[in-house]
């Protein structure tokens, strides 16, 4: 009980953040970024940037060597990460540098190996001590995060979970019982990437989803352009963008070229993200 009384009162970043979103009727905007491509002082770079430009919350993702839910451009910067020595406690470091400079809500994207090879505990600890806001375990279904949530909670940590358009309504219910901070809502089936459009059922199971939970909802998967954030507002309350970021990087010649287009990038979705949300009725 009195875990429960410090959680009410002391509201995530992540919250805080969708709180403030939600005041204002302003569309979210979650930004994605594998952590150590190219390298970790350059990722933090990468971070600033994003936050100064206006990325509301920041998914830094933990390199691994088989992301079976990724596309070949976030395989791509795992691999370089990987290859230039990017660890998760690497990746912890980013973090406890990154909190000393900004305030911007940081979740942890990563796959559960790196994870239980470093120990629930430990990682829950360390994640706390670093100033992480929130962990996403992209291959941890609800059924078997018991141990995971309770180690989270018990720190602090917002736990995000994903649901897919092939979700049954029961195990919405599961999702969302077990998230905190946000919602993940996979706009389509398949692997990670930039798309073209959105999936044309994808308001009808945003729909479906509220039904379940009162959790911010963000919407990813082939989220890459502006007219993409600006069919969401009314239906979600944040975009995330991943892969078009990722490929921003990759195809900058320096770093601080990478950290100019991330930026543009971003301010180019926020922009799309009011104008969309100018065009609607604020939702109920």
């Amino acid at each position: 009980m009195a875990h429960a009384t410090t959680t009410m009162t002391n509201p995530s970043r992540i919250s805080r953040r969708f709180a403030g979103l939600r005041r204002t009727g302003e569309l979210g905007l979650v930004a994605y970024l594998t952590a150590g491509d190219p390298s970790l002082a350059a990722s933090e770079q990468f971070v600033l940037a994003l936050a100064e430009a206006g990325a509301d919350v920041i998914e830094l993702g933990v390199p691994f060597s088989d992301p079976v839910a990724d596309g070949p451009v976030i395989q791509r910067a795992s691999e370089r990460a990987l290859r230039g020595g990017t660890t998760l406690a690497g990746v912890l470091l980013l973090v406890k540098s990154l909190r000393a400079k900004t305030d911007v809500p940081l979740v942890l994207f990563s796959y559960f190996n790196p994870v239980l090879q470093m120990g629930l505990e430990r990682f829950g600890d360390a994640a706390k001590a670093a100033g992480a806001d929130g962990v996403l375990i992209t291959d941890l279904t609800p059924e078997e995060a018991g141990a995971y949530r309770a180690v989270m909670s018990s720190r602090g940590l917002d736990t995000i979970f994903l649901a897919a358009p092939t979700s049954t309504d029961e195990r919405l219910a599961l999702i969302a019982k077990s998230s905190s901070g946000f919602l993940y809502l996979i706009s389509r089936t398949g692997v990670t990437g930039a798309k073209d459009q959105l999936a044309d059922e994808l308001p009808a199971l945003a729909r479906r989803v509220r039904r379940f939970t009162e959790l911010p909802i963000a919407v990813g998967f082939g989220i890459s352009l502006p007219e993409h954030v600006a069919a969401l507002a009314g239906l979600a309350d944040a975009a995330v963008v991943g892969s078009a970021l990722v490929e921003e990087i990759e195809r900058a010649g320096t770093v601080e070229a990478g950290a100019e287009a991330l930026a543009a990038r971003v301010r180019l979705l926020k922009g799309a993200g009011v104008a969309g949300m100018s065009r609607r009725e604020p939702r109920a």
